[in-house]
């Protein structure tokens, strides 16, 4: 484990950074709205579109209330499960990996992918991104590679917990 940091401690740290993002583009949302409606809004000719404009906003920031919603309900749904020695990565699993001799550990979560969490010291990843790709099913001892920004990036499996 990352200098003694548990998964459920990392789930939870996840989850409030989700509920605090959610809790900012709640307010965002309602001032968007509140705007679009807003006796001021009202166009003044036919080339006035503030309101039409807010409402988009509006509509924007309430898609994504809903997305971290549910990514906030799948976070704290998520298993924290320890991973048997040569077990393959999965959802949850703590994944170190070794790359031209530098280590980085990332944890494999259905959300949050590129939050940085116990300090810095663990990456989140999403199975759906290039990088989550790679790491989903590998054991410790594999090596796998990855395409990201252009270039393939060699890794080394140090260990899965």
């Amino acid at each position: 484990m990352v200098d003694g940091a548990s998964k459920g401690a990392l789930r939870d740290e996840l989850a409030r950074l989700l509920a605090a993002d959610l809790e900012t583009r709640e307010r965002a949302h309602r001032a968007a709205r509140e705007a679009a409606t807003h006796e001021e809004a009202k166009p003044e000719n036919d080339k006035d579109t503030r309101a039409l404009e807010q409402s988009y906003l509006a509509r924007g920031e309430a898609g994504r209330v809903e997305e971290l919603r549910t990514s906030l309900a799948e976070v704290r749904a998520m298993p924290v499960n320890a991973i048997a020695e040569g077990e393959r990565a999965t959802l949850g699993a703590l994944v170190t990996v070794d790359e031209d001799g530098v280590e980085s550990v990332y944890w494999l979560a259905p959300r949050g992918g590129g939050a940085r969490l116990a300090d810095g010291r663990v990456q989140v990843v999403t199975p759906s991104s290039p990088l989550g790709r790679a790491l989903v099913g590998k054991r410790e001892g594999d090596d796998c590679s990855v395409a990201l920004a252009g270039k393939t990036r060699e890794l080394a499996i140090v260990r899965v917990e």
